[in-house]
């Protein structure tokens, strides 16, 4: 396990701006890592000299393995079960929110929300190892938060296929031709290739029609301001559930 305290960082070259994650848990995410990933979206969608950010974890494994199973067990009561389920809402609606095109890129692994964030992205580089799951039914609570994302993506049907199949992995293959990858790469080196050869292509296009094209790619969600909450709360409520609780300690002792 990667000893590296977990962190989120940004850094810029000209028009291009990186966000790199990582937590030693499979890059996962508790409240203060969602809250300090919204911070660096908002911060950097306020910089007119950015049209283009690449969002990563660290490391060649997971991508994302999502919520923090620690956190979710300390989880006591449905406010607190709201406010930790709301910061992915918070990324998601940062995300749809800033002028910038945000490039995922997915080297390995992404679970529940990971699979949410790679959803958010406006274009997707992922690896053969990129497989993905929703396994939220699993623990006894659902995909709530981030169905509008994934549904976006992948449509309703494929949304219902990968999250009714809760303990089944889907190869990166099925999510590049459901839409959720953009492009499918033998490995990381070919990735990280064709994926900077790729942003480097928006520093010669008018950064005006780049902001523009942001708001076509996500007409029709301003409601998501209030229905991601919405579904916070749902889960937030579920969690509390005798089954989940259970669930996530069988989960833990594996």
């Amino acid at each position: 396990m990667n000893s590296i305290s977990p962190y989120v960082k940004t850094s810029n070259e000209n028009s291009i701006a990186r966000i790199r994650f990582h937590h030693p848990a499979s890059n996962s995410f508790p409240s203060e890592q969602l809250y300090n990933l919204t911070a660096a979206i908002e911060e950097l969608g306020k910089n007119k000299n950015i049209t283009t950010v690449i969002l990563e974890s660290e490391g060649i494994g997971a991508f994302c393995a999502g919520a923090s199973f620690d956190e979710l067990l300390n989880i006591q009561n449905i406010e607190t079960g709201k406010q930790f389920f709301s910061g992915f809402a918070n990324v998601i609606n940062a995300i749809r929110k800033s002028p910038q095109i945000y490039i995922g890129r997915i080297q390995g692994k992404a679970v529940g929300g990971g699979v949410g964030l790679a959803a958010a992205c406006d274009y997707c580089f992922a690896t053969e190892n990129a497989s993905i799951k929703l396994s939220e039914l699993a623990i006894g609570i659902g995909p709530f938060v981030i169905e509008p994302a994934v549904s976006r993506k992948i449509g309703k049907t494929s949304f219902a296929t990968l999250s009714l199949a809760a303990q089944e992995w889907k190869s990166a293959s099925w999510a590049h031709e459901h839409g959720l990858y953009s492009k499918l790469v033998a490995d990381i080196e070919t990735l990280d290739i064709e994926l900077n050869a790729f942003a480097e292509q928006f520093e010669k296009y008018n950064p005006e029609a780049i902001f523009e094209i942001k708001k076509i790619l996500w007409e029709d969600t301003n409601h998501w301001e209030t229905l991601l909450f919405e579904r916070a709360l749902t889960s937030g409520k579920l969690v509390l559930s005798d089954f989940t609780v259970a669930a996530l300690k069988q989960f833990k002792g594996k």
